[in-house]
């Protein structure tokens, strides 16, 4: 059987580029395909923090309920928002070769600011936690919207400075001049990483797209998503994971802060690669016994405010 692959997508600029992307590749590899475009609800609703609509899986619900409705055979996620647990029915076919996992501040004159008072614009709590944390001197707002609008709310507001994905602005071709990048920030588990899923029955699609495949991409984002699933952390806790293959081992290197920014665990641990099944949650259990179960208990409590 041969047929054409609905790819489904969010309509950002961004999103249409990952989604091409997959198209791409998957049209090199001698499939049909068509891009299926969507707004999603956190596209949709601009005026309040993310945190505040209390919605797993903001950016992806819209398409699981296209690809569960069948209009859409797949769908392409930026991987760090996709929710720990995927809908029923609904599986990981691919984890693509990651991009740059590092946040980057981009800054209107200079980074003097860093030194006095401030104020820097970010719509996830997990940058607020750790820049306030690290500059509990700084003013953070709420900054939302697609990169091209957040962009230019930077530009519109008087901030000094907005934190953003370095490989979302790359892919685009948007990265300012003025940036630096946050070499001391913990990203989001699996970030910088594309996930496509598909039915878990439609052996076709899963076949096709498993060729696209990147193991060490898939190892490492597993891991960090380990990470966050066990801490209980939705994509809009105050939670970094990153992971890396480096030679034989796996170095893992994990954050949980309170939502001020006045706590803050921090786990740094390594083990063979053989050895990653359960590492994530193994790290995750190190940061619980270190004090992480009263930060959670508090950060539900003020998600809850």
């Amino acid at each position: 059987m041969n047929k054409t692959i609905r790819i489904g997508t969010r309509d950002s600029e961004l999103a249409l580029w990952q989604a091409h992307t997959v198209e791409r590749k998957l049209n090199d590899l001698g499939f049909a395909t068509e891009i299926v475009a969507v707004k999603s609800q956190g596209d949709i609703i601009l005026d309040k923090p993310l945190y505040e609509l209390g919605i797993t899986g903001i950016f992806t619900k819209t398409l699981d309920i296209a690809m569960l409705g069948g209009q859409i055979d797949i769908a392409v996620h930026s991987m760090k928002d996709v929710p720990t647990a995927l809908p029923k029915g609904i599986v990981q076919a691919a984890v693509l070769k990651r991009a740059s996992e590092k946040d980057i501040l981009v800054f209107k004159d200079n980074t003097v600011f860093l030194h006095h008072s401030a104020t820097v614009a970010t719509g996830s709590l997990r940058r607020q936690a750790q820049w306030l944390n690290r500059y509990p001197h700084h003013n953070v707002v709420d900054l939302r919207g697609n990169v091209n609008t957040r962009l230019q709310k930077l530009q519109d507001n008087d901030w000094n400075g907005a934190i953003f994905a370095q490989a979302g602005l790359e892919r685009i071709n948007l990265t300012p001049e003025n940036h630096v990048a946050l070499d001391w920030m913990i990203p989001a588990p699996a970030q910088g990483a594309m996930v496509v899923v598909a039915m878990e029955h439609d052996a076709f699609c899963i076949d096709a797209v498993s060729k696209l495949n990147h193991t060490e991409s898939e190892i490492c984002t597993q891991i960090e998503r380990e990470f966050l699933r066990a801490l209980e952390g939705g994509c809009t806790a105050p939670i970094g994971a990153y992971a890396e293959i480096v030679g034989k081992d796996i170095r893992f290197e994990g954050v949980l802060c309170s939502i001020d920014g006045q706590q803050k665990i921090h786990i740094e641990k390594s083990t063979p690669v053989e050895d990653y099944e359960n590492f994530g949650r193994q790290c995750a259990e190190n940061a619980l016994q270190s004090g992480g179960y009263e930060i959670m208990e508090q950060i539900r409590k003020d998600l809850k405010k």
